[in-house]
């Protein structure tokens, strides 16, 4: 499980974040709809977050208004120029000096406009479903006017007990979905955001403009979007790749705008990045740690505090802190994600013993 620690906006909001997995960090800029607790129980999003972090060491967040992060925000807390510093907040909070960045679906944009205004802090920047202008920006009246009944579905049912409403729009991200992850985005949709939050930022979401931005960019880009993709268009996947100098274009076969783990462009994925980024898969372990210290990453890797393990343990915190600092020199892990990463490591060694 992920270490979940908050960081204070500039405007005194508090934003949620998580930090979990092994190895360079990776960024994933905000996207619509999380929640950084119900987010790893979620048959929609644990495969990501579980492959993610055997690649890299992985910091997410709650958007302001949604998931963890504070509900009760102000009048102009959904703009651009919020997001961005709200990412520049989880980035410091995080001790990052440059990082991958990952941006999916609108966090594409938030993530063209961070590079913006931070250049150099970004070493690779991967795409998916992503788009650099919302649907009121685009070319196509019928896209305007789709947004406008969205936005009225939104206001009039999301906040039902009747998910009839709010199934549109998981038709729409999730069109070849089970039973099980229907349920769960219908739900999802209900616990990360008020009906008059959601209204708010898919407004927003909806004026997004960075295609000025994208040709300035001078980072490593991978760009992948699903041919069939319901929410955000083929050709806005191709329009980034296509503003951003050198970007490469992978498409991808598929209708879901969250690629589930069964479907074949899950791998696609999965193979593009590890090409991208020079990374693969972490193999098992052999592990040169003591039973205590073994222990106590167990614990830690369940989500206990140093005070809880040494309540459990009959130790005083002391000595769980020093157990604790032999494991990380072991594990070669240091920082502040040294915890999330040696108990991510502890996950998957234990995962595939035997006996």
């Amino acid at each position: 499980m992920p270490r979940i620690g908050f960081c204070r906006a500039d405007d005194g909001v508090q934003i949620a974040y998580g930090v979990h997995g092994g190895g360079p960090p990776l960024v994933k800029a905000a996207n619509w709809m999380t929640h950084l607790d119900h987010d790893w129980r979620s048959p929609v999003w644990r495969h990501w977050l579980a492959a993610l972090g055997e690649r890299r060491t992985m910091i997410r967040y709650d958007e302001r208004g949604c998931g963890l992060s504070d509900r009760d925000v102000g009048e102009d807390a959904f703009t651009l120029d919020r997001w961005v510093r709200d990412l520049e907040c989880v980035v410091d909070a995080a001790g990052l000096d440059t990082f991958a960045l990952l941006g999916l679906s609108q966090g594409a944009a938030l993530s063209i406009e961070y590079m913006a205004r931070n250049p150099g802090r970004v070493t690779h920047f991967i795409v998916c479903g992503g788009f650099a202008r919302g649907r009121a920006r685009r070319d196509s009246v019928a896209s305007a006017e789709e947004n406008e009944t969205l936005a009225t579905l939104i206001r009039v049912g999301w906040g039902r007990s009747n998910a009839a409403f709010r199934r549109t729009f998981t038709t729409m991200f999730l069109p070849e979905g089970t039973p099980e992850q229907i349920e769960w985005f219908d739900d999802v949709q209900r616990v990360s955001a008020s009906p008059e939050t959601a209204a708010r930022i898919f407004a927003a979401r909806g004026d997004l403009d960075v295609t000025a931005r994208a040709p300035d960019i001078d980072v490593p880009t991978l760009v992948m979007h699903a041919r069939e993709d319901a929410v955000v268009p083929f050709a806005e996947g191709r329009l980034i790749a296509a503003l951003v100098p050198g970007a490469r274009f992978v498409p991808l076969e598929g209708r879901n705008h969250v690629l589930l783990e069964t479907e074949p462009a899950w791998a696609e994925f999965l193979s593009s990045v590890d090409e991208f980024l020079g990374s693969s898969p972490a193999p098992s372990e052999d592990w040169d740690l003591s039973a205590r210290e073994e222990q106590i990453l167990e614990m830690v890797a369940e989500g206990r505090s140093n005070e809880e393990i040494a309540d459990a343990l009959v130790l005083s915190v002391r000595t769980v802190e020093r157990h604790l600092s032999n494991s990380y020199a072991k594990l070669r892990v240091s920082g502040k994600a040294a915890r999330a990463a040696a108990a991510a490591r502890y996950v998957r060694a234990t995962r595939h013993r035997v006996g």
